[in-house]
């Protein structure tokens, strides 16, 4: 019995240690709306169920369910291909203003080339906020079709996006994921990208030669070094981005809050020695247990 006992409790220490299972669910917003989940257009029956799934579809209160083909391409993209297959998916779930982007992709293994920095960013460049939004795919691929998701997700919701931002902004992603191909680190591409974009914000650069000695001043300060036509393709971005009707008074801060969202998430774990020493504790009281199990 004293044995049970023990068993009992490290299961106990083992469940108030882990993460807890998020808030109660509130049910419907009736604000914003449902979630709208948006599956890539050539995901076969059981894809959509894997990834439905891994969306946590079936714990929500309600949901709308979308696909995303080829043919959207064509609206948001200039020279979209609408043959082009779509598979990874997205659920989007709109926040209150303020509350910034949320983005978690959940299918990590299968999402191979966009992060969720790359996402985030090209979201702001369409005019994409405060949201949290989840992509996953059943299989291995690039992620790029999911953004075309989130564009259609949003005009079913009621939102009318800018075309030319929404091209800028694929542009955007095609680029990261380049730089990054050529050997760039992913989170280097996506803090070069940031950088430039606040300083695009703070400095507002008429001409396209004041946007590329900011492009050039932030490449020196990060240290990442480009080829001439890499460098080229991303002053023709920044030069795109420049000429968009945008606010960037508020965008400014808008990137802000996206390089401290990404910090203070790196940082709470690492700097909480709070949670360091439960962690150890914890560990020691489990091996004693364990000896006494066995004693």
């Amino acid at each position: 019995m004293k044995k049970m006992i023990s068993i009992i409790t490290i299961i106990l220490a083992i469940s108030l240690l882990a993460p807890q299972a998020g808030s109660a669910n509130v049910g419907i917003n009736e604000k914003f709306g449902v979630p709208i989940v948006v599956y890539g257009g050539n995901l076969s029956d059981a894809e959509k169920e894997s990834v439905a799934g891994s969306l946590n579809v079936a714990e929500e209160a309600e949901v709308e369910e979308i696909e995303v083909t080829g043919e959207d391409l064509i609206t948001y993209i200039k020279d979209g291909d609408p043959r082009a297959r779509m598979y990874s998916s997205a659920k989007i779930t709109r926040k209150e203003a303020g509350e910034g982007l949320v983005i978690q992709i959940v299918t990590p293994d299968n999402i191979t080339q966009v992060t969720s920095e790359m996402y985030a960013n090209a979201m702001l460049t369409a005019g994409i906020e405060d949201a949290t939004v989840e992509v996953a795919a059943p299989k291995a691929v690039t992620g790029h079709s999911a953004l075309v998701g989130i564009y259609k997700a949003y005009e079913v919701n009621g939102e009318q996006l800018d075309p030319e931002r929404t091209d800028v902004a694929n542009d955007e992603l095609e680029v990261a994921t380049e730089l990054a191909d050529k050997g760039v680190e992913d989170e280097k591409v996506s803090e070069l990208l940031t950088e430039i974009k606040k300083q695009i914000a703070e400095q507002n650069p008429a001409t396209r030669e004041e946007v590329e000695a900011i492009v050039e001043e932030q490449l020196s300060k990060l240290q990442i070094e480009l080829s001439p036509e890499d460098r080229q393709l991303l002053v023709d971005l920044m030069d795109r981005i420049r000429k968009l009707d945008i606010d960037f008074s508020q965008w400014s801060t808008q990137l802000e809050d996206l390089s401290k969202t990404i910090e203070d998430k790196i940082g709470t774990v690492v700097n909480d020695d709070g949670f360091w020493q439960s962690v150890k504790d914890f560990f020691n009281k489990l091996i004693d247990g364990i000896r006494g199990l066995v004693s």
